[in-house]
């Protein structure tokens, strides 16, 4: 009975959703008066809503991949090809790579979408703060939840188009003047952002437990959200304060949660029956039945009948589609030089990409590759993608902690080793692998980049990270160039700058 009241709720808060969400248009936001009068009338409703915005918060997962990661130097088709090694064509998706964004082509459109939850989030604020039918422990969880997480839409929103539009209040009604509403500069976004994360964490205070095995979000994500944004000021005007104040976010997460830890086969950390495991920090929930990660399918993993034609070297065999169906449209494959890019005796290569080979005269020719990170299961002769996909776990603290000391000029090697040692397995070998042996060690920061290259593939961080620690960077490892340094943000799209004519377009992008 308990379950089928749960369920009822849940949808019932589905509903208060739907009237806010025909559109993740930056403006569109009533919540229907009557759905509002009638819901947040017990704790039950509140654990309904709260689920919700977890559910809409998975939604935008696609677009936190494309954010940060697209542009970077991962993807790509292989030089003279307009199409992937199995023939599917990017239709678009290129211009993310190539830098060739614009207002009709701006690779992702209205914000993300991520303003519809904001406005989720801001009248869970609002409800929570004047409701009596929540017990304090869950009234100040949940506020915990809904300012960490508000912080983490507006960072998103900061690092992609900059200054952006500030909401913090619900829209109950359709008001046209909210319509017209300017965007706020960078410096007050960032402003939101640290208030935001004061608020989440002294609303969660000492409580440190996660719920529904680690995918609500919870003061460790606060922290781990927290040393991000204050390592990303600490390189531009913060400096070491910013810095010490990452390092001391990062640190109260292993005082505090000591059973955090790395999974010792990496290849572990993402599986579907593996889940919210020592490593995950926080991740969104797939399960069979319920949601599938349709991001992968529609463009990062190749039609079964395509791959057929193709072999895995390592095991000998032809691809089949029995085994190999992956069922999707390679539009954004993975460059052969990314995989290259590994060692092979790193576990992480093979765990993370999936090559495919011609056969030539019985040898090998590399013909592509694509994301093989989440295999999903089987389920009746389909793959499901039902692989949770994790936002915050124990190799991004142990790395984002070696950066925070490295500028503090501390030494790093005790947390990159801990995640070398892991990648590496039986064949570590300190003498070759361990920081500060290997060649590249010799530029710390280029170190860093290429172990979280190494580690977060498809988890969407390497555009992020490259944007972090400066644009010098960006230039390096993208196609970007010095010339074109407007296009470190995104572009906005003709149809947001439509609806909302109080907005301006990107500095250096084509005008409205």
């Amino acid at each position: 009975m308990r379950k089928n009241l749960k369920n009822i709720l849940v949808l019932a808060a589905g509903l208060v959703f739907l009237n806010t969400s025909c559109s993740d248009k930056l403006e569109l936001a009533p919540v229907s008066s009557i759905s509002n009068t009638n819901f947040w009338k017990s704790a039950d409703q509140f654990d309904a809503f709260v689920t919700g915005v977890h559910a809409r918060f998975r939604s935008h997962n696609g677009n936190f991949l494309y954010l940060g990661e697209l542009r970077a130097d991962i993807y790509g088709m292989e030089p003279g090809s307009s199409a992937s090694f199995t023939g599917e064509a990017s239709q678009g998706l290129e211009r993310m790579w190539l830098q060739t964004l614009d207002l009709d082509n701006p690779g992702v459109s209205n914000f993300g979408g991520f303003y519809n939850n904001i406005n989720q989030l801001n009248l869970l604020i609002d409800k929570l703060n004047t409701t009596n039918v929540v017990t304090e422990a869950n009234k100040n969880y949940y506020l915990g939840i809904a300012y960490g997480m508000r912080a983490f839409y507006y960072f998103q929103l900061l690092r992609s188009w900059g200054g952006v539009v500030i909401q913090t209040e619900p829209l109950n009604t359709i008001d046209i003047a909210n319509l017209a509403k300017p965007a706020s500069t960078q410096e007050e976004v960032m402003q939101l952002i640290k208030s935001d994360l004061n608020q989440s964490s002294s609303s969660f205070g000492n409580d440190f437990t996660f719920r529904q095995t680690k995918s609500f979000w919870s003061k460790a994500a606060t922290l781990m959200l927290k040393a991000e944004v204050y390592l990303w000021t600490s390189y531009r005007s913060g400096g070491a304060a910013d810095a010490t104040m990452a390092k001391e976010a990062l640190t109260e997460i292993k005082t505090n949660v000591p059973e955090l830890n790395l999974v010792p086969n990496f290849e572990n950390v993402f599986a579907v029956n593996n889940r919210g495991n020592a490593e995950i920090i926080f991740a969104s929930r797939y399960q069979l039945n319920e949601a599938n990660q349709a991001f992968i399918a529609g463009n990062f993993v190749p039609q079964s009948g395509l791959i057929t034609n193709f072999y895995d070297s390592l095991a000998n065999r032809q691809f089949n589609v029995t085994t190999d169906n992956w069922g999707g449209l390679l539009r954004v494959p993975v460059k052969v030089a990314t995989f290259r890019h590994f060692k092979d005796l790193d576990t992480r290569k093979r765990t993370t990409i999936q090559p495919a080979y011609q056969k030539v005269n019985d040898n090998y020719v590399i013909a592509g590759a694509f994301v093989k990170k989440y295999q999903g299961e089987q389920n009746a002769g389909a793959r499901q993608y039902t692989n949770d996909f994790p936002i915050y776990r124990y190799a991004d603290l142990q790395l984002l902690l070696a950066e925070a000391k490295l500028l503090l000029g501390e030494d790093p090697a005790s947390e990159i080793n801990s995640v070398r040692a892991r990648a590496y397995g039986a064949n570590y070998n300190p003498a070759v692998h361990a920081f500060p042996s290997q060649p590249i060690d010799a530029n710390p920061q280029e170190a860093l980049l290429q172990e979280r290259f190494y580690e977060f593939i498809f988890e969407g961080k390497r555009w992020y990270d490259l944007r972090r620690m400066g644009d010098n960077f960006v230039y390096a490892h993208t196609t970007l160039t010095p010339a074109e340094a407007y296009k470190l943000l995104w572009p906005i799209d003709r149809n947001s700058l439509t609806n909302n004519r109080a907005l301006e377009q990107t500095p250096g992008y084509s005008q409205f």
